[in-house]
């Protein structure tokens, strides 16, 4: 059955439904407790009026399986998803943006039916179930706090013991006549196959790295996967979609660099002047955004060609760089010159910085060693463009 077909009997069945009259989707999908053709379903239930059901978008309607109900999902996203794509790309209700552990159905499977494994992040279900079209299959999402299978992987959420724990719990043994569970290439950092295999008695298979690759798996079996499939890439398109939420992120430290900015800039002969912290604290707000818009996004973009492994003092180069160019162009001078070449390096090196969680690059360990490193160069480096800055209003 594709995932546009009703669930419950057909109207013929039924011995109150009207001939001729093919129920609609919505209606046709009844809740679990009434699917069956002892209880009426005309007009069948609304799944959204069951009390203590939440009602999700993705959800056509539900499977009766010896293991219970199972959800039946939607493999073509909607505005709503994609709404919510776009917001997961600005950071905005990021923690929220997950959906219940358990087992879901795509089309009608059956005991043969493959078992795709997957994070409860929203985002990584969605690209899953947008690549499976017209099949029929099991979605066994995991429980990970809704993060993304590879940063869960990383934590331990997407890992061996969740998954035998979740296998029984849903009860695939009674879904299922084969063992084997087809799990994200990223997950295999949090996950002991030969583990899973003892705890719960199911094979694990990895698949390609990307959700596109799967449908080569799912029709040709796991030699058909290219070594391509199962690399890692980050192009400057994939490096680019995430400098949106890394913006975002900046909001409270933008805020508070804007005050002290406007503070210090005015400071002067006269001791303040609201019009010198207007003027010279504005133009020094303008100078930061520059640096942190060489950090959050020039850095990321240019970073193949960027010389040197760390993050921090790639961005450093670039935003040195800006600082360069932009005090050429304002004919800046002196000690104010020198302060937008380091106060933009200090700011673009912090932002990129930031950036080492978002890249296949970087361990945490790794990352853990080069912030102890350039923290305190950072710090140092905008003290003393702060000093200089300073001490430019009194030079003149």
């Amino acid at each position: 059955m594709s995932e546009d077909s009703p669930c419950c009997p057909p109207p013929s069945k039924s011995s109150c439904c009207p001939p001729k009259v093919p129920p609609t989707t919505a209606q046709a999908c009844c809740p679990p407790s009434v699917a069956n053709d002892q209880v009426s379903c005309c007009p069948p239930p609304r799944i959204r009026e069951l009390p203590g059901y939440r009602p999700c978008p993705f959800v056509l309607g539900f499977l009766d399986t010896p293991a219970g109900p199972v959800p039946q999902v939607a493999t073509r996203l909607t505005w709503s998803d994609h709404l919510g794509r776009w917001q997961m790309r600005w950071g905005i209700g990021r923690m929220r943006y997950r959906i219940a552990p358990g087992l879901y159905a795509v089309g009608r499977p059956d005991a043969e039916a493959p078992v795709l494994v997957t994070a409860n992040y929203k985002l990584s279900f969605d690209s899953l179930r947008r690549e499976l079209g017209g099949r029929d299959l099991w979605i066994l999402v995991l429980e990970t706090q809704g993060i993304n299978v590879w940063c869960a992987a990383g934590k331990g959420s997407f890992g061996t013991e969740e998954l035998a724990r979740r296998v029984e719990a849903v009860g695939l043994d009674r879904l299922v006549v084969h063992r084997r569970l087809i799990l994200p290439q990223l997950g295999a950092v949090g996950v002991a196959a030969h583990r899973v295999k003892k705890a719960c008695g199911f094979q694990v298979i990895y698949g390609p790295v990307r959700a596109a690759d799967l449908p080569v798996l799912l029709d040709h079996g796991e030699k058909a996967l290219t070594p391509t499939m199962r690399r890692v890439t980050f192009t400057t398109g994939e490096r680019l979609a995430l400098t949106p939420v890394e913006l975002a992120n900046m909001g409270k430290t933008l805020a508070w660099t804007a005050m002290v900015l406007l503070l210090l800039g005015g400071i002067g002969p006269g001791i303040f002047s609201l019009s010198a912290a207007l003027s010279r604290g504005g133009a020094a707000l303008g100078a930061a955004l520059v640096g942190f818009l060489g950090g959050a996004v020039i850095t990321p973009a240019l970073l193949p060609w960027l010389p040197w492994r760390a993050f921090a003092a790639k961005g450093a180069l670039v935003g040195a760089s800006l600082g360069l160019m932009l005090g050429l162009v304002c004919a800046a001078s002196g000690p104010n010159f020198l302060a937008l070449i380091l106060g933009l390096g200090a700011a673009s090196s912090w932002c990129a910085m930031n950036f080492t969680g978002s890249t296949p690059f970087t361990s945490p360990s790794g990352v853990e060693k080069e912030m102890r490193r350039a923290i305190p160069l950072q710090a140092g480096a905008m003290l003393a463009a702060g000093a200089l800055w300073v001490a430019g209003a009194f030079i003149g």
